[in-house]
């Protein structure tokens, strides 16, 4: 059976008494191990600070607080994030049972322990400054971290108060390092008590002495950036003078240049001229092709069409045989032999007589 179910089972009492003698013992053992260990800063949460009874098997077995960002060992021990690596640093083993454990072997709690964990309701950390606010482990960093009675910081530069989230807009209305402007008029910002008795004169002169630098700085700067394009113009320019030079010499001379361009021309006008015959050529073996190809498939219309009149010439004698053979079977008179030999004889010989025109190509 989990660590979980037995640590359940071993401390959920029957009565309120047995519940406060628990979180009693929980109390003292938590005081002893803290008097102990002192390698670790940040623990999980004071378990005073909780509404109700807190169940062993949700406190840390190190600090023996309730578990903050809670990790569990393969032994089902549970610990706080910082806890269980502080103590791994100077041991090797689980501190409740001694089995060899390391960093890599540390899992999540499991979900049922995080989700009771995570219902489980507390005060916030600025009770003691009067907030009231009870909410569960899973909300209270969210409050706490927009709880008005926080203590902040002063955001003024050189005030060491530390003053309630709620009065801060008070303090700083007051407090003696805010930043003002002088009330002179010179528009000094004054950020300190000493900075009252400031000359404005001299913080009017300074003023001057920096916008004066700061604009020669300027002027300096565009003077070197007009300088670098103007280089780059002028080097610009001579380039295309040089080329223009160059084409206005090849202008001078146009009979070289058209020659030149006559001679790369006339190659391709002659080749031009050669593909345009092989074209023609061409165009003309295939038009008589197209033609053979036509008395082709006119002649083997015309061979299609005598084969099927042969065929049907066919069928017919195979009819007026299968007719002759019928007749002899039936005939068994001699006299009615004659007749019926004599009719499809004469049909025969008729049948011959239809001329037949066969062309084979």
């Amino acid at each position: 059976m989990p660590i979980w179910h037995l640590q359940i089972s071993g401390f959920l009492g029957d009565n309120v008494a047995g519940n406060c003698q628990v979180m009693g013992k929980i109390r003292d053992q938590r005081n002893h191990t803290r008097q102990g260990w002192k390698c670790v800063e940040s623990m999980g949460y004071d378990i005073e600070r909780f509404v109700g009874y807190v169940n062993e098997g949700l406190l840390c077995s190190i600090c023996r607080d309730v578990l903050e960002d809670p990790l569990q060992a393969p032994c089902e021990h549970a610990f706080c994030t910082a806890c269980i690596h502080g103590w791994l640093v100077h041991h090797s083993n689980c501190p409740e049972d001694r089995q060899v454990i390391d960093v890599s072997v540390l899992r999540p709690l499991y979900r049922y322990m995080k989700n009771d964990l995570n219902r489980l309701q507390l005060h916030c950390k600025n009770r003691e400054y009067g907030c009231e606010m009870v909410c569960s482990l899973e909300s209270i960093d969210r409050h706490e971290r927009e709880c008005e009675y926080s203590q902040i910081p002063c955001s003024n530069a050189g005030c060491t108060v530390q003053i309630e989230r709620r009065n801060l807009d008070g303090h700083l209305a007051v407090c003696e390092y805010r930043s003002r402007e002088c009330p002179n008029g010179c528009g000094y910002t004054i950020l300190s008590a000493e900075d009252t008795q400031h000359n404005c004169v001299a913080e009017l002169r300074t003023e001057l002495e920096l916008l004066r630098s700061e604009m020669i700085c300027r002027v300096e700067e565009a003077k070197h950036e007009m300088e670098s394009r103007l280089d780059s113009q002028r080097r610009h320019m001579v380039q295309k003078e040089s080329v223009l030079q160059n084409e206005i010499e090849e202008l001078k001379n146009p009979l070289p240049y058209v020659r030149g361009q006559f001679n790369i021309v006339t190659p391709s006008l002659e080749e031009l001229l050669y593909c345009s015959e092989l074209i023609l050529a061409f165009q003309s073996q295939m038009s008589r092709v197209m033609s053979d190809v036509r008395s082709l498939m006119a002649a083997e219309r015309q061979h299609r069409q005598e084969l099927e009149q042969a065929e049907l010439e066919k069928r017919e004698l195979m009819e007026l045989l299968r007719g002759l053979q019928k007749d002899c079977r039936l005939s068994t008179a001699e006299g009615s032999r004659k007749t019926a030999n004599f009719r499809p004889l004469a049909r025969l010989e008729s049948a011959k007589r239809k001329p037949r025109e066969v062309t084979v190509i």
